[in-house]
């Protein structure tokens, strides 16, 4: 019995048996066809060694196929059926006793909300309240805060929110979300707090970043991820070789901006955000605001929201910050005497240079502190394990340059000192945010040398807009052991006369008589006596013999 209509579009041959199979309007049909032999007797076996009633039960189970189009209908339907109820707009958003504030109110619901708050953020920071309703909204964001404003998460979450609402399939070697940063602790920093907060909602991510392997980067990117966070540099290099594809990618975060064009990464980032969706949505982050950067911005950004939490080179309110002067050559030996200090319990010190940094923490090693360096010539794994070592408390001290100023997030941070002052007055805001984050007190302890750095420590002031505090040390210094001066003249000349090498053992043979008498006839005619010739230095075979050189 066929049901259906008469023309079919699949047809099964098997068995010795043949199925016509149509698509009525609902797309499904059935069709059963007795053997061609017609019902056989029990126990009999047909041509092919099998029973042929069992044969005839096996064919009897109905076989159903599903039209094509109709299944993409129902799939089709069931994800926008998804999309609806993930993606709330901003004004249908019912708050209920349990989400009349927080973050709720802001736009953030479902699992991201609980991820949220499972990560301990009860209450958002004035940046978060500007920025996460805007950005929800779809508009491009200009942020100027400081460091440990929270501006991570003020970003990273409106992104996050709409990204969940979009399900699994994605195109491989592509990112719906692009996060750059300037250096690699930043970078990794980031991609923590998404993870902390998205533990629940499913979302990839992958860090690409230089100082590792490529390929571990490499296969993660290549089926398709949702939040890609990368540092410039290594993101150009996977992007010429296309192992990575960016035109699928509608969301752009710049983070510290200011720092990148420090660091001579803005033609790189012009050239990714090229590469980027045209209809992105851009967010630009920076402590800052540099003519370049504001160049920069208008460039990339369309009708931008602006977003200014603090004025431009202003410093936590909960930092108190002091200055002391001291001489150059003395300021390991009052480094040293400072952290004796049972307060200053994790401190950071900053240095100008890598090799002043090596140097610090070899001189602060022979004084047995626990402590270690993190630079550009530091390997990504020896940095990393620096710093979770400075997380947990087994390192007290951890020495750095400026180019990891803006990567170090240690929330139990309490002091900071500015080993040398900044050659960039800017930097000094951004070392001095790696103490007092999220609200807690913190210090800052800037050693100058009156003689040489007094115009960089006014410079900082004028950053700032505030007048530094200059005191003394706290502890004195021991005097310096005394140098050795130059001995008297008639003590020099014994000292040299003592450390006159000994006469040698072997003394030159005397002269021959025939030598004598030349000698004496050329001292005769006023001449000068031609000097011996040096004898031939002897080899010594390997059969004991010797032989001439």
């Amino acid at each position: 019995m066929l049901f259906g209509r008469k023309r079919s579009i699949c047809q099964f041959r098997r068995m010795g048996r043949l199925i016509f199979i149509g698509f009525p309007g609902l797309g499904l049909v059935a069709s059963h066809l007795p053997h061609r032999n017609g019902p056989a007797e029990e126990g009999t076996r047909n041509q092919f060694g099998h029973d042929s009633a069992s044969r005839q039960r096996v064919f009897r189970r109905p076989v159903v196929i599903i039209k094509w189009n109709y299944v993409r209908q129902v799939a089709l339907a069931r994800r926008f059926k998804a999309d609806r109820e993930c993606a709330v707009p901003l004004k249908e958003i019912e708050l209920t006793k349990e989400n009349t504030g927080g973050f709720a109110a802001l736009g953030i619901t479902g699992v991201l909300l609980k991820g949220v708050e499972a990560a301990g953020m009860t209450e958002p920071k004035p940046i978060q309240t500007q920025a996460i309703p805007s950005q929800l909204e779809g508009q491009d964001i200009l942020g100027i805060a400081q460091t440990g404003s929270g501006k991570t998460a003020a970003f990273s979450l409106p992104i996050l929110q709409k990204i969940i609402g979009l399900g699994d399939k994605r195109r491989p070697k592509t990112a719906r979300a692009l996060i750059l940063a300037p250096t690699r602790e930043l970078a990794v920093q980031i991609e923590q707090t998404i993870r902390n907060v998205s533990k629940s909602a499913h979302i990839s991510t992958a860090l690409v970043l230089g100082g590792v392997s490529k390929l571990s980067q490499i296969k993660r990117i290549a089926p398709g991820i949702d939040v890609l966070i990368a540092t410039p540099g290594r993101l150009t290099d996977l992007m010429r070789d296309g192992l990575v594809d960016l035109s699928q990618t509608r969301w752009l975060v710049l983070d510290e901006a200011d720092r990148m064009l420090d660091m001579g990464f803005i033609n790189d980032v012009k050239r990714i955000a090229k590469a980027t969706h045209a209809e992105r949505q851009t967010a630009l982050f920076s402590a800052t605001m540099p003519k370049e950067i504001a160049s920069l911005a208008e460039r990339l950004l369309r009708d931008p929201v602006r977003v200014e939490v603090a004025p431009q080179g202003t410093t936590a309110s909960e930092i108190t910050q002091v200055v002391h002067p001291v001489p150059t050559k003395e300021k390991r030996r009052l480094l040293s005497a400072m952290l004796t200090d049972a307060d200053m319990r994790s401190v950071i010190v900053f240095t100008r240079t890598k090799h002043g940094a090596d140097a610090v923490v070899r001189h602060l090693e022979r004084d047995r502190y626990d402590v270690a360096a993190i630079h550009g010539n530091k390997s990504q794994n020896a940095r990393q394990r620096a710093l979770n070592g400075f997380r947990d408390g087994t390192l007290r001290i951890l020495v750095a340059t400026d180019i990891a100023a803006r990567g170090i997030d240690v929330p139990g941070s309490s002091h900071v000192v500015n080993y040398d002052p900044p050659d960039e007055p800017e930097t000094y805001v951004h070392r001095i945010g790696r103490t007092g984050r999220n609200g807690a007190s913190g210090a800052s302890i800037t050693l100058y040398d009156p003689a040489t750095e007094e115009s960089k420590l006014r410079a900082v002031e004028r950053v700032t807009r505030s007048k530094l505090s200059i005191k003394d040390a706290p502890v004195k210094l021991a005097p310096a052991p005394v140098a050795k001066g130059p001995a008297p003249q008639g003590q020099r000349t014994e000292q040299a006369e003592s450390r006159k090498a000994p006469a040698h053992k072997h003394r030159r043979p005397a002269q021959k008589a025939g030598e004598q008498h030349r000698a004496g006839a050329h001292a005769s005619a006023g001449e000068a006596a031609p000097k011996p010739k040096r004898p031939f230095r002897r080899k010594r075979r390997s059969n004991g013999g010797q032989r001439a050189a």
